[in-house]
């Protein structure tokens, strides 16, 4: 697929997300961003991809709530006429001791990290069969996807995205007939949290492969990929350097 005055969605403006945005913008895709409470930081994207000529929808959505998932897609839908991909990003990643998780938490985790990529699929597939096709791209994690949790403390998290890989496997079969593909990433050590110590980068590097951090551009070239290859859905894609091989 060519962006050229195509519509995408990304559910997140920061970090990751921003860089994803801003490279979609690059290749000439008009972009809709949600985010919940990091407001600076989405506006920061939002100018950014205006300085590359292109149009911007931004709207808050808290994505525990089926209606805040529903109105970012259908206002976009509205404000650009159209919807061509769907990047569902938004994620929980919080430690928490099993002992300590309330089933509160789980269900946030679970609604954030999973079922709003369902609603916001559902959201915009009217708008993808009205353009003729278009794809969604999910976010899993390298853990899920090599069927292995590794880290105590991560178990909605850890459920929630092995669920993602199971959705875009079912959605990829339901929406097929419509030319619509679905896709998932699966990222490794892309982007440290700001907390971690020098000595917990180290090991990571250590411990992966290709012996380094990924960066946000990995991720955005991954989406990028995925978008060009007309004949892929179904698909989870780790983006981790290796470190599921070691």
């Amino acid at each position: 697929m060519e962006l050229t005055n195509r519509v995408a969605l990304i559910t997140g403006g920061k970090r990751i997300g921003a860089v994803v945005a801003i490279e979609m913008a690059k290749q000439g895709a008009d972009i809709g961003l949600c985010y919940n409470r990091s407001k600076t930081e989405a506006d920061k994207t939002a100018a950014a991809i205006k300085e590359l000529g292109r149009k911007v929808f931004m709207r808050q959505a808290d994505l525990t709530k089926a209606s805040h998932c529903e109105a970012f897609v259908n206002e976009s839908a509205k404000t650009f006429g159209r919807i061509d991909v769907l990047v569902n990003m938004a994620s929980i990643y919080v430690a928490k001791p099993f002992n300590e998780l309330t089933v509160e938490e789980f269900d946030e985790n679970v609604a954030v990290d999973m079922r709003s990529a369902f609603i916001c699929s559902r959201a915009a597939v009217p708008h993808l069969r009205k353009a003729g096709g278009g794809a969604i791209i999910n976010f899993s994690d390298w853990l899920s996807k090599s069927g292995r949790p590794r880290y105590p403390g991560f178990l909605p998290y850890y459920v929630a995205k092995t669920g993602v890989i199971g959705l875009t496997e079912a959605l990829a079969l339901e929406l097929a007939p419509d030319k619509i593909r679905v896709n998932a990433i699966a990222p490794g050590p892309i982007l440290a949290p700001p907390e971690t110590s020098d000595e917990e980068l180290a090991n990571v590097e250590k411990s992966t492969p290709l012996g380094q951090w990924g960066g946000e551009k990995a991720i955005s070239d991954a989406v990028l990929a995925l978008l060009k290859m007309d004949f892929v859905t179904g698909e989870t894609l780790r983006v981790d350097g290796g470190r599921h091989i070691r």
